[in-house]
């Protein structure tokens, strides 16, 4: 069976036709989703690139491979990669695009490459985040740097679907024995938000409805989040007229991004390839967009951690998932389409066995961790049916129920009639990780590696 996994970069999970977005048009994701399996409670396990990416392609967390922040470098001779696995069933394993790989080390397992990352995107040195109280971003560009126009990004992402294109059509007209797996990976919407005009002008700033928190006060937030808007030059909210603007940008990103993947699920789709082709979509995290006065991610909110997912498969199987899911679950789901057994120390499970299998919606539990800028202390994630616990190192926590109060401005966690709650979610936390020790791991990792880079 071969594989086909499009991969973009920071798009929501609630930003799309098919997710009940009102504006926003994907009609090609729409289509896919309603052929596939839709999981609509998908999370990142990081939500910043490198550590997510990492995360999913070994089918580990974070913290068990050392992925501690946007400066990682992978290991590929500790931790094996989707490459790695699956050519023991004799995969073609081909990387086509953005991968955020940082090192010398531009395949990680996987047999060759289409297209590698846009040069300045290869240059990490490997230099860690300073997680001290007076570092900041250099500017909120990542909001202000916003309108119509051409953009190198958008290049890229052509350039991405013309060579998947490219290597699809030569799969359908030559098949052979071994399978493939292509992995496509697409800069869309990832900020800087310079949306090709024509799909900017699908959407009309003026007559956009703004996130109802957009402008919400900084000292009204937990201390947590204070210090994250500070860091990262969210805690002054642009004026109304650059949001609306910033705002009408991500969405046309996002359908740009659709276009792309139009294009590929069309190759596809009127080739051979269709009857024996698994096709997979998802994102490495979200994008605040504005909640809670928040661009970029960075944060356990829904907006920057719910990711979308599915998974088609050729003998049409499809269906809404409920149950909660993350991305350490792909790698286990791409071992069971090629007949392989997964190790039985991975955190994840298979998708297919979870959207096939009937369960309690409130038994599976996900993680999600952050040991970057903007907390000085790690912060991580557990969500367990409804409820979410944001666990921050050595303050108060935040607990939300994300079904009663899906804009996350209710927190539950100092409410006594929610103390049960808490503790059963700190204690299920507590059997995935020490969380004390993995920040004290995460920070003696970072002060080693700054005081190598500063002997050389």
């Amino acid at each position: 069976m071969n594989i086909v996994f499009l991969f973009s970069d920071e798009h929501a999970g609630g930003v799309m036709g098919n997710s009940g977005h009102p504006v926003v048009q994907t009609p090609h994701l729409d289509r896919l989703s309603e052929q596939s399996y839709t999981f609509d409670n998908a999370y990142c396990n990081y939500p910043i690139c490198t550590p997510s990416r990492l995360s999913m392609l070994t089918g580990r967390y974070p913290h068990q491979i050392e992925a501690w922040d946007l400066a990682a470098i992978a290991d590929g001779r500790q931790h094996q990669t989707w490459g790695d696995y699956l050519v023991e069933a004799d995969y073609e394993t081909v990387l086509c695009g953005r991968t955020h790989f940082n090192g010398s080390d531009r395949l990680l397992g996987f047999s060759h490459r289409l297209l590698d990352d846009l040069p300045r995107w290869c240059r990490s040195t490997g230099r860690p985040p300073r997680r001290t109280s007076d570092e900041r971003r250099g500017s909120n560009s990542h909001v202000a740097e916003c309108g119509p126009g051409d953009h190198e990004h958008t290049r890229y992402d052509r350039n991405v679907a013309d060579l998947a294109i490219d290597f699809l059509n030569q799969k359908a007209a030559a098949p052979d024995d071994n399978p493939f797996l292509l992995y496509c990976g697409f800069m869309h919407p990832h900020f800087p938000l310079i949306a090709p005009p024509e799909f900017y002008a699908q959407y009309d700033p003026d007559a956009l409805e703004l996130p109802a928190t957009w402008n919400e006060p900084l000292e009204s937030q937990h201390p947590i989040i204070q210090h994250h808007r500070w860091s990262w030059r969210n805690d002054i909210p642009p004026p109304e007229a650059t949001v609306r603007c910033a705002l009408a940008c991500y969405y046309a990103l996002v359908s740009a991004l659709d276009a792309q993947i139009g294009r590929i699920l069309e190759a596809i789709d009127t080739s051979p390839l269709r009857e024996d082709t698994v096709v997979i979509y998802t994102s490495d995290h979200g994008e605040m967009a504005g909640h809670h006065g928040i661009w970029q991610k960075q944060c356990f909110y829904e907006p920057a951690v719910k990711v979308p997912l599915m998974v088609r498969l050729p003998s049409g199987e499809n269906g809404r998932v409920a149950q909660n899911v993350s991305l350490v679950d792909v790698l286990p789901t791409l071992l069971e389409i090629a007949g392989l057994e997964a190790p039985s120390d991975l955190p994840g499970d298979s998708l297919l066995g979870i959207a096939q299998q009937e369960s309690d919606e409130t038994a599976r539990a996900v993680f999600s961790e952050y040991h970057h800028m903007g907390m000085l202390n790690a912060g991580f994630m557990l969500k367990r049916g409804d409820y979410k616990l944001c666990h921050y190192v050595g303050s108060e926590p935040q607990l939300f129920n994300v079904d009663t109060d899906p804009l996350e401005i209710d927190d539950l966690a100092s409410k006594p009639e929610h103390a049960a709650i808490r503790s059963e979610m700190e204690l299920a936390l507590r059997a995935v990780l020490d969380p004390e020790r993995e920040d004290a791991r995460a920070k003696e990792n970072q002060r080693v590696r700054r005081l190598k880079l500063e002997e050389t």
